[in-house]
């Protein structure tokens, strides 16, 4: 075993959501029309917050191992991730990753799928396993006395799955059936468009649970040729936080993980994402009464320096604390009951995606709007009370993401998958807080494309395609969902 103790130093400094309770004047100090008060207060003042001590150690086989000291509860969480997800898909065979993750624990070690769901109900714990585009994951959450148990059985559904014939193909069905009321869904098709025509043919591009296509030619030895290939000791990280000591926690994981044997890891070979360039492909849903709307481009990979602050002009375009959009397509013009923004970070490179849903005849007036809005962040400087309104629901938010023993797990391993400081988790409100306004218009400026966006729109084209010209977007394809469906990649080409 190798590896410095590194420990977080205790810094605080964030502060709590904002208090949303109105406490009303007493009747005879209210005069009239004074109430009810339409603007929330100030935040409270800022709690002092302790991120928890950390070791870091890495075992001989590789296997980096977490332990957080998380003593208020008798609980243990035990997570361990593999640094693989779809993005390693055979490229012919989405949804690989997906299916090989989720059949880890439909059997493995000697036990069924049945036994292994009934043991962990007995003891009151909880076990979860899936996957996503840059990793795969175990998860295991119980009371401390049965903290042997958890590392018996993670180490079991990790290096021993069955990859049952029968249980592969009851999983295969459900997941059949779940892709048939998909393909009916508008918001799914709208998601599965836009990452094709942000990405290409990036792995980010494919649907990360394949295609119905896919999903009937996979097969048992698919699922365990990818399992041999990436689930190995030295391409995973293992996470123990909650009433365990460093001690503890150390000999149980060499007990159950130690004899894991080491491998050779595949060479990613990873096309680059296509260049930037506006694109807007309506979906046509015949009788939808609503139409989908999805608009972005491709933004910053998650270790990216500009990240945090990116993130928050995004939070201020569309996201809590801000959200210009909501105010302008609901509260001004009342055209959706809601509009949002996101930044998605992954290992490679990211997105950003504003989104909202309006009647279908409102379809070219809202797409007008929202790209108008996404050109002023980029045109013009935020107003200093709406990065404030970010940075209180970011920095407020940061002690609720490390209440628990699986919050704090999720914190710890996602900055080391992502190649992030450890050191820096602490100080997160501070740097939140540190951000300005030139600096929001800066990353604005220079990662916000409005010219470049691409655009899904799912609806009924008939009642909004004719409008689209007159707000200036005059160049659409037109494809039914039906063909979307039904195509082996299940989305169009790049």
């Amino acid at each position: 075993m190798s590896g410095p103790r590194r420990r977080v130093a205790a810094r605080r400094g964030a502060v709590l959501l904002a208090a949303w309770l109105l406490a009303p004047l007493p009747a005879a100090a209210q005069p009239p029309g004074d109430w009810p008060i339409e603007s929330p207060p100030p935040p409270l003042l800022a709690p002092e917050v302790i991120f928890p001590d950390y070791e870091l150690r890495q075992l001989d086989n590789g296997l980096q191992v977490v332990v957080v000291a998380a003593r208020e509860q008798p609980v243990v969480n035990v997570r361990l991730l593999v640094r693989a997800g779809s993005t390693n898909d055979p490229d012919a065979l989405p949804g690989v990753a997906a299916m090989a993750a989720e059949m880890l624990d439909r059997g493995a070690g000697g036990r069924t799928a049945q036994e292994i769901a009934s043991t962990i109900d007995n003891i009151g714990g909880a076990l979860s396993v899936g996957a996503g585009n840059d990793l795969s994951f175990v998860n295991v959450l119980v009371m401390k006395d049965s903290f042997e148990f958890a590392l018996d059985l993670l180490a079991d559904v990790t290096r021993r799955p069955d990859y049952d014939l029968s249980e592969i193909a009851r999983h295969r069905r459900q997941l059949l059936s779940s892709m048939q009321v998909s393909y009916d869904d508008p918001a799914y098709l709208a998601g599965l468009v836009f990452g094709r025509l942000v990405y290409g043919q990036h792995p980010y591009g494919r649907p990360s649970t394949g295609t119905p296509d896919s999903m009937r030619r996979i097969s048992r030895e698919d699922l365990q040729a990818f399992h041999q290939a990436h689930y190995l000791p030295n391409n995973a990280i293992l996470a123990v936080v909650g009433d365990v000591t460093t001690e503890e926690a150390l000999a149980g994981v060499r007990r159950v993980l130690g004899d894991w044997e080491r491998g050779e890891l595949p060479v990613p070979s990873l096309l680059e994402p296509p260049r930037q360039s506006p694109r807007l492909v309506v979906v046509d849903k015949p009788g939808s009464v609503q139409t989908v709307v999805r608009a972005g481009h491709l933004a910053l990979p998650r270790a990216h320096p500009d990240f945090l602050t990116f993130d928050l002009a995004i939070k201020i375009l569309g996201g809590e604390g801000g959200n210009r959009l909501g105010g302008v397509l609901r509260t001004a013009r009342s055209l959706t009951y809601s509009a949002s923004a996101d930044l998605a970070g992954r290992q490679f490179t990211g997105d950003f995606m504003a989104k909202t849903e309006t009647r279908s005849p409102a379809t070219a007036e809202v797409l007008r709007l929202m790209v108008d809005e996404i050109a002023r962040l980029q045109r013009d400087r935020v107003r200093l009370a709406e990065l404030a309104g970010a940075q209180d629901y970011l920095a407020g938010n940061f002690p609720l993401s490390i209440e628990t023993p699986n919050a704090i797990a999720t914190q710890v391993l996602e900055a080391l998958l992502f190649g992030l400081d450890l050191d820096a988790l602490e100080t997160y409100p501070e740097r939140v807080r540190s951000v300005t306004t030139g600096d929001i218009q800066r990353v604005a400026r220079t990662f916000l494309q409005p010219d470049n966006l691409a655009v899904v729109l799912v609806g009924d084209a008939g009642s909004f395609v004719d409008d689209l010209a007159g707000v200036g977007f005059d160049d659409y394809e037109l494809l039914s969902a039906d063909e979307i469906a039904a195509s082996t990649a299940g989305l169009p080409g790049p």
